[in-house]
């Protein structure tokens, strides 16, 4: 049975959502979540239901890492992040590299004409987006 991953551009303050389709080829931009402030047991409540909603089957989280490839203090956060998302949702958590995928959102967006007070908005969504085809493409043959 196919079924949909949800990636997710885990931030401070917001988090960016992208859900694929049911094959498996494309990233669709979902939402830009707030985070409920000190609450992170809230936070992944939330996407446990979301996936629910979405009948998803994984999560696959941007791992930020360093232009040198090493992991530092946000690859560190993430990582915990996704290990209570999937202790809580039991459903499996995948990482895909993200460098760089904020910087590629803002570029799509300017060059899309978006403004600035828009672009702020929707720029999480959109890094969500290119972090799950980034893992969606990595597993075509």
């Amino acid at each position: 049975m196919l079924k949909h991953k949800i990636a997710l551009d885990v931030g401070d303050v917001r988090i960016g959502v992208a859900v694929s389709d049911l094959l498996g080829i494309t990233a669709n931009p979902r939402e830009t979540y707030v985070r409920k402030k000190g609450d992170v047991k809230a936070d992944i409540e939330y996407f446990c239901q979301y996936a629910k909603k979405e009948d998803a089957d994984a999560f696959v989280l941007g791992l930020p890492k360093n232009m040198d490839g090493t992991e530092g203090d946000r690859a560190r956060i993430t990582r915990e992040f996704g290990d209570m998302l999937a202790e809580a949702s039991g459903l499996p958590v995948f990482y895909q590299d993200e460098r760089l995928t904020t910087v590629s959102a803002e570029r799509m967006l300017i060059d899309a004409d978006v403004r600035r007070e828009k672009r702020k908005q929707v720029i999480d969504k959109v890094a969500a987006t290119i972090i799950l085809q980034s893992y969606l493409d990595s597993r075509k043959f």
